[in-house]
């Protein structure tokens, strides 16, 4: 998932990325942004995308940087959210070896740490320390990699889509996908997509000077992983994991 990956499927963003904003049905998301806000303080959208958060944290807050790797993203979520002044939007590469960057009180980061690539994953988690003032608020969320597997474990247990299963077309590409594994990539529609453990997550912000608050499941249906998913199959529901924490 680099630049041009972000650039390419921008015009079709609401077709192609799965949304998280509707998904969430708890509001576990909204309710810690609302926690955190002040119309004191200022937030950075990190990978904004479109904006589909842009509404509520510029509400919330006095300032909104919003800023992505996709100028394309960018210009979409400005049309989108024109309403809203207190926006400034900025083009940014958060797995970049270099990083110039105002901190903010607050930051918000959504499914945006996704590369398959450790360096630039590394990079990525240590510019969140920049974007944020000392003592400042992180609300990051991430896909689960015990999700992946429990759903993955389900569909092949009991043939769940299994016509709609994505075929391994060579040795080469299972090869990649065992490899990949190892590190928690995985593919999402054949993209290698980067998930992770709870703890691995809690010790990657602690490593990069935050204090981890809470991790919590946001749990979405069982629709957003199977297209026909058995009527018998509830509880635990797939989830992405949503971690609040403080910068030291």
């Amino acid at each position: 998932m680099d630049r041009q990956y972000w650039e390419r499927i921008a015009p079709n963003y609401n077709e192609e990325i799965f949304d998280v904003l509707q998904n969430d049905k708890s509001g576990k998301i909204i309710h810690a942004i609302e926690t955190a806000a002040s119309k004191d303080k200022t937030v950075m959208d990190i990978g904004c995308a479109i904006g589909k958060w842009i509404p509520l944290l510029a509400t919330a807050f006095k300032y909104v940087v919003a800023t992505d790797i996709s100028a394309i993203n960018l210009d979409i979520a400005k049309e989108r959210c024109k309403d809203y002044p207190n926006v400034d939007y900025q083009r940014m590469d958060m797995s970049a070896y270099s990083l110039t960057v105002t901190p903010c009180d607050v930051a918000v980061c959504i499914n945006a740490i996704l590369t398959d690539n450790l360096k630039k994953r590394i990079n990525f988690f240590q510019s969140l320390d920049l974007c944020l003032n000392k003592g400042g608020s992180l609300i990051l969320v991430v896909p689960s990699l015990e999700s992946k597997l429990y759903a993955n474990i389900i569909a092949n247990r009991w043939n769940v889509d299994e016509e709609n299963k994505e075929k391994i077309a060579s040795e080469e590409k299972a090869y990649a996908l065992a490899k990949n594994i190892k590190q928690g990539v995985t593919d999402i529609d054949n993209v290698p997509t980067k998930h992770y453990l709870k703890e691995e997550l809690e010790l990657l912000l602690k490593l990069e000077g935050f204090t981890v608050d809470c991790v919590e499941k946001i749990n979405y249906t069982w629709k957003t992983e199977f297209h026909n998913p058995p009527k018998w199959l509830d509880e635990p529901y797939p989830w992405d994991w949503m971690c609040v924490a403080q910068k030291d």
